[in-house]
């Protein structure tokens, strides 16, 4: 008797409901990186340190959120997304939990910045590997979806985070906030899992990729990857240091208290840099999987370039700083999924 395996089709439910957990995952991880700018200051007049030596926890949360990307991989396919995601949301929400304990630089660098960093990035790393494997034939659709999530999370904590520091103050903001993105984190990365091995997506229409699958070695050997790293690194340095500095930024111009339909520019800006950095990487991820990364990321730097350019150049008028800013974001966030998940 011959014995047929048949291949395992997976219900688009469960596919879905996999999408949204992810997403709720890196919601839950958005904070330290975009909520971060409104700490600075709360953080270095506790401290009595300047605004240079406070961002150097800034960038060792960036520092080992990417750095171990691959060493993060590495475990998450070793002991599985649900258990190394878990990890990383509570870690992530630890983070702040410790940062509210801390007294000197030294600790801020190691529980906000390394700690956090680690954790965002396990989480990042395995919830975007994780949906591509759900989605085979959208993998720029669905890692862009679940992107969005990390973009847009911040939405709904950048005015109660702001609310909080002038109410209760920086350390009761760090500890409660931090508990709530370790539970919610938590009790979201209990409902992922892999999807069967077996399981089948109809054949793409759209833009083909390729399917030669790269060592380590020969990628560093490549021309090309050299080219995409310096592309990366500099796409990433004018937004990284967009994200950090807005308030100061917001400050120095003189325009962060400014009322800007009926609000604050700061606050105003901060939120609609949320919103367009979470809506680019789902619409773009949806663009780039029919008409290619190419010209995708050809279209996102022209407007994240053009719109930096034109951002200083009216730095003194605060409507222009809020709309701007949302652009900036918008080709930002869009720029940086193009280099994952070719």
């Amino acid at each position: 008797m011959t014995t047929l395996n048949l291949p395992v089709v997976v219900s688009a439910r469960t596919k879905w409901i996999q999408l949204f957990l992810g997403l709720v995952c890196m919601a839950s991880i958005s904070s330290p990186q975009y909520v971060w700018t409104l700490l600075t200051r709360p953080l270095a007049e506790k401290m009595g340190v300047g605004l240079a030596e406070l961002q150097v926890t800034f960038s060792l949360l960036i520092i080992l959120q990417t750095f171990f990307s691959p060493f993060q991989g590495k475990l998450i396919d070793r002991f599985g997304p649900r258990r190394l995601i878990a990890i990383g949301t509570l870690l992530s929400g630890l983070s702040w939990v410790l940062a509210s304990q801390v007294a000197n630089l030294t600790g801020l660098y190691l529980a906000y910045g390394c700690l956090g960093g680690l954790g965002t990035g396990i989480v990042y790393v395995g919830v975007v590997g994780l949906m591509v494997r759900w989605f085979p034939q959208q993998r720029g659709f669905a890692a862009g979806a679940v992107a969005a999530g990390y973009g847009m999370g911040a939405i709904l904590t950048t005015f109660p985070v702001a609310n909080s520091l002038a109410v209760y103050g920086l350390e009761h903001t760090l500890w409660l906030f931090g508990a709530i993105f370790s539970l919610v984190g938590l009790l979201a990365s209990q409902g992922l899992k892999a999807p069967p091995e077996e399981a089948t997506a109809p054949a793409s229409r759209f833009v083909a990729q390729s399917s030669r699958q790269y060592r380590s070695g020969e990628m560093l050997r490549e021309p090309l990857f050299w080219l995409m790293f310096a592309m990366m690194a500099m796409m990433s340095t004018s937004g990284l240091m967009v994200t950090s500095q807005m308030a100061i930024f917001a400050r120095d111009f003189g325009i962060a208290d400014v009322v800007v339909l009926g609000m604050a520019a700061l606050p105003l800006a901060l939120t609609l840099d949320r919103f367009t950095n979470g809506l680019t990487r789902p619409l773009f991820g949806f663009i780039s999987d029919r008409y290619g990364r190419e010209k995708t990321m050809f279209i996102a730097f022209a407007l994240e370039g053009g719109a930096m350019t034109l951002w200083l150049l009216s730095r003194d008028n605060a409507l222009l700083f809020v709309l701007l800013s949302g652009v900036v974001f918008f080709g930002w966030a869009r720029s940086s999924r193009c280099f994952r998940q070719r």
